[in-house]
């Protein structure tokens, strides 16, 4: 290495002197002594300092696994032993009445042409209360998990995206749950029982043109003054805000509306500018300018501008009266900490089952060159991605709804669930489509994928694009929040508080320099140091661990030469979020592995998930050592993190093939791998007949295996081609039962390898 850092004398000497450092810091007395004077002024400049908007976001939800990871030395047996809750019998039993009811009744193709869900789902989602999912059954709502709220919006998603995202959500970011959380009782009564059964339809107005990915810096103004409300001068809100991209809202009756609240008179006392507040805005009040569409992608559910011209309401209009005035991000950033985990995942993993219970049976029913094209190494490829990713991302789903429902609120968990569960489901939903080929972009009604794959942006975008969430907010967070000492040591200097100072600051060498030496001794002896549970994946836990270890190293290697500017290196940030992400998704693949029935399906998929993991672990750590502007640490972690070179590598094309056999011969893993679809009868175009041909092919398999024993034998010629079957059943090699199997398969398999066609003016008419 350039810096030589890899001279072993030079290795013995930074170790002498480390061992010198450490026996004179050792005496706490002596250490505050020749220290804590120069220590104070030093880490000023170097730690970052945060404004009160930055501090609300970091602050928000709690911590959890992501503090095992930074910690460096994940506790693998508290995981284990963590329990995922279930369906309740109650929660089942919506799942087979009203969310099969609501499944059969949608059709994806009818809602495109029609761009509107039809009144009678309409009514049918109030009626049975949908858009209370998540409110108590005290205020008229179901008082779900947020696991059962997130297998519903999956299951609904690989019906309609549409229907989803209207689903999903009044269950999410909006008035329902800010009401639910911080509303006054009077406000919860009132609304909550409305908001349930769907007499009130709401929105939330957050994004506007000058504040999308930056809030905070909304232009919307509520200005406190004198005004007339039903008859009387009150104190109340003048509001002026212009807002876009906000769902449900040209169909919505109640508006939630994010603003910065001022009182330049002082009509409230204390400050003029009292910061971003939250209130309830009735569409029908005079200036509220609303019912214009958007049109995001093609994907038919209701999304549009909103604008307020001189809006007046009460001061009991702000969620949670007057006392919650000004604490309005305090409130969103605390709801996004959760909300972020459940909807756009519930989403994203409905668009990998559906894929991969298409492609399963697709790849199965097509056959090219008499062969069914699965069979083929081109196919099997993105198969194996599409079965292994999705077992990943459910997995992934589960254990953060598990936290959800744990009564956490993983803040940075959640950050990741949404960006990197979206981004795998364009790797999936991508992948299918080049495995459906020409099927997969002529639009209509047999076409089940087209809905999935439009949808891909939206995903990937709201609630926080994927590129802001990667490059900012999970690494930014987390190494605040997760970090064992970083966030005491931000207070201590916050406080002048110099003990506190001097116990965290060399806290934090300690930590940066046994993390160091576990790294390199975990690397060096291949993970076997490193404690795991009894498992047949054990190797893959230790691995992890070491990974933990070289991140949590390499995490402060870049903080300690960085400083405060690490949060502009956007490129380092989001590369280090990557690392951290994925062994979050390997370690609920893990748990999901431990937790299910011991499949061999599932111990290949876990085994294809986790090496995935492992592999895109290690190029996010090399990424960041082979970009950090300092090339003397860059190398000494280098050399500590990756003394023999990196040694992972992407899943073998053996595994692949495993994962891939595991949706096209298995048909109880594929079921397993898929459990959240909503599977239709096999009259209908699309899954439903696609479902029906499996069930013919796999039924003729054994007469087809005949066939090609006949030809190798010399009894038939596989010149006849087409009168291959007619000529076997002559001769007596089939039987007439054998013969009408092939012929049901070849007839449902010519079914669904046709596409939608339309005639002229039906093409003209087309959304």
């Amino acid at each position: 290495m350039t810096c030589g850092v890899d001279s072993p004398l030079l290795l013995y000497g930074l170790l002498f002197a480390s061992a010198l450092v450490a026996l004179a810091t050792g005496f706490v007395p002596l250490r505050r002594a020749l220290f804590a004077r120069s220590l104070l002024p030093v880490l000023s400049r170097v730690m970052p300092r945060l404004g009160e908007t930055e501090r609300i976001a970091l602050e928000a939800g709690t911590v959890w696994w992501d503090a095992q990871i930074f910690s460096g030395t994940p506790d693998w047996e508290s995981l284990l032993r963590f329990e995922c809750k279930p369906l309740s019998a109650r929660e089942q039993a919506f799942m087979d009445g009203p969310v099969t009811r609501l499944c059969a009744m949608l059709d994806d193709w009818q809602i495109q042409q029609q761009r509107d869900l039809p009144p009678e789902v309409w009514d049918f989602i109030k009626r049975e209360r949908f858009f209370g999912m998540v409110l108590p059954e005290t205020y008229g709502g179901l008082g779900m998990s947020e696991i059962g709220h997130s297998r519903v919006v999956t299951r609904i998603a690989t019906r309609s995206v549409a229907a989803a995202v209207t689903v999903m959500v009044p269950n999410s970011l909006g008035p329902g749950e800010l009401l639910l959380h911080y509303g006054t009782e009077e406000q919860k009564r009132h609304y909550l029982p409305r908001l349930a059964d769907g007499r009130e339809i709401p929105c939330f107005a957050l994004t506007g043109p000058e504040a999308g990915s930056d809030a905070a810096a909304t232009q919307s103004e509520g200005i406190v003054e004198w005004g007339r409300w039903q008859g009387e001068d009150v104190i109340g809100l003048r509001l002026n805000w212009n807002k876009r991209y906000i769902t449900l809202a040209p169909v919505a009756t109640l508006i939630g509306l994010a603003f910065r609240l001022k009182d330049p008179n002082g009509l409230l006392g204390g400050p003029i500018d009292r910061g971003i507040t939250c209130a309830l805005i009735a569409r029908d009040l005079p200036g509220v300018v609303i019912g214009k569409h958007h049109d995001p992608m093609g994907v038919p559910f209701a999304n549009g501008p909103i604008e307020g011209h001189d809006v007046f309401v009460p001061l009991d209009a702000i969620i949670g009266g007057l006392a919650e005035a000004g604490h309005g991000w305090r409130m969103l950033m605390e709801s996004l900490a959760a909300g972020r985990s459940i909807s756009l995942p519930a989403l994203a993993v409905g668009a990998a089952q559906m894929a991969t219970r298409i492609c399963g049976a697709y790849a199965t029913v097509r056959e090219q060159f008499d062969t069914p094209i699965g069979r083929f190494e081109g196919i099997e490829e993105p198969l194996a991605r599409i079965a292994g990713l999705t077992y990943l991302m459910t997995a992934t789903r589960t254990l953060t709804c598990g936290a959800l429902d744990a009564g956490e609120k993983p803040a940075v968990l959640g950050s990741i669930a949404k960006a990197y569960l979206t981004d795998a489901m364009r790797e999936v939903v991508s992948d299918a489509m080049d495995i459906r080929a020409g099927a997969a972009i002529q639009r209509g009604p047999r076409n089940a994928l087209s809905h999935m794959w439009v949808s891909v942006p939206i995903g990937i975008t709201v609630e926080g694009a994927n590129i802001l969430t990667r490059s900012m907010i999970i690494y930014g967070q987390g190494a605040i929040r997760c970090h064992p000492w970083v966030e005491k040591l931000i207070d201590a200097i916050a406080l002048k508080d110099r003990d506190a100072l001097d116990t965290c600051t060399f806290g934090y060498i300690n930590f940066v320099f046994t993390r160091g030496m576990r790294a390199l001794l975990l690397a060096l002896t291949g993970s076997r140091l490193a404690r795991a549970p009894d498992s047949e994946l054990a190797r893959y836990y230790q691995h992890l661990t070491r990974f933990a270890s070289a991140f949590a190293f390499i995490s402060d290697t870049c903080m300690a030469t960085l400083g405060g500017s690490l949060k502009r290196r956007e490129k380092i940030s989001g590369r280090l979020a990557d690392a951290l992400a994925w062994q979050y998704l390997a370690a609920a693949t893990l748990k999901r592995y431990h937790d299910e029935p011991k499949l061999a399906s599932n111990f290949d998929l876990a085994r294809w998930g986790v090496a995935l993991a492992l592999y895109r672990t290690q190029e996010a750590l090399r990424g960041v050592l082979d970009n950090l502007p300092s090339g003397l640490a860059a190398g000494l972690a280098r050399w500590l993190v990756f003394p023999l070179g990196a040694r992972f590598r992407p899943p073998s094309d053996r595994l692949g093939q495993r994962a891939a056999r595991a949706i096209l011969e298995d048909r109880e893993a594929r079921i397993h791998l898929t459990e959240d679809i909503h599977v239709p009868g096999p009259q209908e175009p699309g899954l439903g007949q696609l479902e029906a041909a499996l069930d013919k092919a796999v039924r003729a398999l054994p007469v087809e295996t005949k066939l090609r024993d006949a030809i190798r034998a010399g009894q038939l010629d596989r010149a006849l081609g087409d009168e291959l079957s007619r000529h076997a059943l002559a001769a007596g090699i089939i039987t007439q039962d054998e013969y009408d199997a092939l012929s049901e398969a070849d007839e449902a398999r010519n079914a669904v390898v046709q596409v939608d066609t339309f005639d002229p003016d039906a093409y003209l008419a087309l959304r």
